[in-house]
């Protein structure tokens, strides 16, 4: 594990640790974080602490034709249960991201400087929200980063205040990624709900070619 200083680069990510970690840091900035999804790490730290580096292998992806639709998740699509907006309110998406409480995490990674840095890059055009509306109510999103050059998104945190409203956004993202020509939706890390999506782990060599 490195420490890295704001004017170095960040390591080759085959210096991480078994466990995917790669480098710590003092600092997190867009400029880092744009350094960082192009050479497949991301951040992940809890607040207080400095800011954790990681590009674990294997690597949590989805081809977006391997999309899996439940049955039960049918009659929500084929009824429209909810409406679904790209980029209409990033910064409401992240806060209610970063209030949702997650089984073995004690409190959020999603920090205030998180919110700053990644609201930066939706203003830039890097990052990306998805809203899902029950009407004029916000049940449920996700945000990422979109490698557009490389048709690759990466996936950040979702959240859902109704039940299956976080994965019909992520349906409907998915429809729209593939629409655009995206081969490859970074997941980061293994879950067992990603899993009933389609998604499957790849060897992080693998996942690092779609960035070349």
């Amino acid at each position: 594990m490195y420490f890295i200083y704001p004017n170095q680069e960040l390591p080759p990510v085959t210096f991480a640790d078994s466990e995917g970690l790669l480098a710590v840091s003092r600092d997190i900035s867009p400029e880092r974080l744009e350094e960082a999804y192009y050479k497949g790490i991301f951040p992940w730290y809890n607040k207080g602490q400095p800011v954790l580096w990681w590009s674990p292998d294997p690597r949590m992806v989805l081809y977006p034709e391997n999309l899996k639709i439940a049955k039960s998740m049918r009659p929500f699509l084929n009824q429209d249960k909810f409406q679904v907006t790209f980029n209409k309110n990033f910064e409401k998406v992240i806060e209610n991201c970063g209030q949702v409480d997650r089984k073995g995490q004690d409190g959020t990674w999603i920090t205030p400087e998180i919110k700053e840095n990644y609201l930066q890059l939706y203003q830039q055009g890097l990052a990306q929200s998805v809203e899902v509306w029950d009407k004029d109510n916000l049940v449920g999103g996700l945000y990422g980063i979109y490698l557009k050059d490389k048709h690759v998104f990466c996936g950040e945190s979702m959240f859902a205040k109704a039940s299956n409203a976080s994965k019909f956004g992520f349906i409907k993202l998915v429809q729209k990624l593939k629409n655009e020509g995206v081969k490859l939706i970074d997941c980061q890390i293994y879950t067992s709900h990603l899993e009933s999506l389609g998604a499957e782990e790849i060897p992080r060599e693998e996942f690092l070619k779609f960035l070349k």
